[in-house]
């Protein structure tokens, strides 16, 4: 036994275990012959039992006991499950020894209480999330830093019970590792798809598990923290107050045009559906000057955080439906019937993604047919899914969801694809992947859920269905060019026509970003078409004498 649990760990352990004020059962899974570390992890459990009578171990064998697996929810050995006055959803998946032999202790002890020892207001907030929450604690038996991280996670579990926690052994489970990207430990996975690195005490799990659930109420919460330790600048809008500049759009361009008004002391209104554009459905971003292989939803995050130090005006939560210039000044309708007025607008509303515009789509968006595989794949474990779309960003989702989904069906109106070459071959050859060149699809079929899809030849001809749970749509995107289409003048793409001071033909009015005729479009250059935005309007307002010049500290 010394080579687990030396002479002095034990002893410690006899006094802490001495006096638990509850019962804890220890209910493991093992299998004889098929798992060599079931027999050293059986070897510390019945170690930590025999220091108290208030622990009982029970024993299961994971085949001959199936039906005790599935009660716990027990889908890989070696097991632990720990069961107090409740089974509070803490299950330990690996070896418990090294650092992760803390976290075992500190488990037990927590349960035999019953009481998570958080600070009653943070119990009472995760106490009302209502949505299942699943969080996995990637761990090695080396780190130091990983009990914390695994304490966390089982404290929130103790307060709610629709939250259920599992501390996985990295090691122990490989193909667990790299199908979650494990390159540092601890690595929190929230639901399968949301996911950090590093050991967050319970208050900041609790703030990611809301960015996983919850996103408005996250952002609600997290905005109000920033605001109270003076990290937050943000007023709001007024419909009866003339802006300087009137910046339309939530993406990279509109942010960084902000930042760049704001710093020349201009009188700034940002006016957006959401703020992060393109980004939210970016799954990881390599390229990025500084920021090397940062997620997406962090990358956000990182920019509002920057843009929302400086008072800037904010009209959330609507998207703007028409922009019209009477004498000197902008006026911009939003979808709320709330009209705002400026001397300049800087249009960065981006583009939208391009939908296919047949029966069904519609009702099941966002409840099956989406745009972001990245985001959605393993909601689709072990089910069938469509693809469509012969690009990259169509070869690249369904190679995201090979490792999910059982079936894919990749659905394209030609015989020839746009994709990488190497992409082709790669999904071409996969087992799961079935492909459909020449074809299109004429429904997307369900009643209360999507079941399926109608395709047809695209020259014609007779149909046939395909069942399928979920739809990904991969067929480029649209600029936002509708609120503004008779207000400058467009390219044939329908995208905003701009010289290299990002002018449009209207003067006063600016664009940058995805929605511009501009070529390339990448993160790093609408943050610059962005500023320059900025700048080029603010030289126009100062040259046509709708300002005085000033500086950010006559305002700040």
């Amino acid at each position: 036994m010394a080579d687990l649990i030396d002479e002095k760990t034990s002893s410690q352990l006899k006094k802490l275990l001495a006096n638990l004020s509850g019962n804890v059962r220890v209910i493991y899974f093992t299998q004889e012959n098929a798992c060599p570390t079931c027999q050293n992890q059986q070897r510390i459990l019945e170690e930590v039992a025999s220091h108290s009578e208030k622990i009982q171990l029970k024993i299961y064998d994971f085949v001959r006991d199936s039906a005790e697996a599935d009660k716990y929810n027990i889908d890989k050995i070696p097991a632990t499950a720990l069961v107090g006055k409740k089974d509070y959803g803490i299950r330990f998946y690996g070896l418990t020894a090294g650092y992760e032999f803390q976290s075992l202790i500190e488990a037990i002890v927590m349960i035999a209480t019953g009481k998570s020892g958080l600070p009653v207001e943070l119990e009472e907030l995760v106490g009302n999330v209502d949505t299942a929450v699943h969080i996995e604690v990637m761990t090695t038996l080396t780190c130091p830093y990983c009990p914390r991280a695994a304490l966390a996670a089982m404290q929130l579990a103790m307060v709610n019970d629709g939250i259920r926690t599992d501390a996985i052994d990295s090691v122990e489970f490989p193909q667990l590792a790299q199908r979650y990207a494990v390159t540092g430990t601890p690595k929190t996975i929230i639901n399968e798809t949301h996911s950090f690195v590093g050991a967050f005490p319970a208050d900041r799990l609790y703030l990611e598990v809301l960015k996983a659930t919850n996103p408005e109420e996250y952002k609600r919460i997290e905005a109000a923290i920033r605001e109270a330790h003076g990290h937050r600048h943000v007023r709001k809008a007024e419909a009866d107050h003339e802006y300087e500049i009137i910046i339309v759009g939530g993406g990279t361009a509109a942010m960084s045009a902000s930042i760049y008004a704001a710093r020349k002391a201009l009188d700034v209104l940002l006016v957006a559906k959401d703020l992060g554009g393109q980004i939210n459905y970016t799954a990881l971003v390599e390229n990025y000057l500084g920021l090397p292989n940062i997620d997406g939803k962090e990358m956000v995050e990182q920019f509002v955080n920057h843009a929302e130090q400086f008072p800037i005006a904010q009209a959330l939560g609507s998207a703007v439906l028409l922009i019209e210039k009477k004498k000197d000044s902008f006026f911009v309708k939003a979808e709320d019937d709330k009209n705002y007025k400026g001397r300049s607008v800087i249009y960065c509303a981006g583009k939208q993604y391009r939908k296919l515009g047949v029966p069904g789509e519609d009702r099941f968006m966002g409840k099956g047919v989406a745009f972001c595989a990245t985001c959605d794949a393993p909601l689709y474990k072990n089910k069938k899914v469509a693809v469509v779309g012969g690009g990259n960003s169509a070869f690249t989702s369904t190679r995201d969801l090979m490792s999910y989904a059982r079936e894919i069906h990749l659905i394209h109106r030609s015989d020839t694809f746009r994709a990488d070459a190497q992409l082709v071959r790669e999904i071409t050859a996969a087992r799961n992947v079935n492909m459909h060149t020449n074809t299109i699809i004429k429904e997307i079929l369900g009643s209360d859920k999507l079941t399926g899809i109608r395709v047809q030849p695209a020259g014609g001809g007779p149909g046939k269905d395909l069942e399928v749970d979920g739809v990904f749509l991969e067929i480029g995107l649209v600029p936002n060019t509708s609120p503004v289409e008779k207000l400058v003048k467009l390219s044939e793409g329908g995208e905003i026509l701009i010289t290299r001071e990002n002018t449009t033909s209207m003067p006063g009015f600016f664009a940058a970003g995805d929605v511009t005729d501009l070529p390339q479009k990448q993160i790093i250059i609408a943050a610059g078409e962005g500023a320059k935005a900025a700048l080029s309007a603010y030289d126009y307002l100062i040259q046509n004498k709708l300002i005085v010049p000033r500086t950010a500290a006559d305002t700040w």
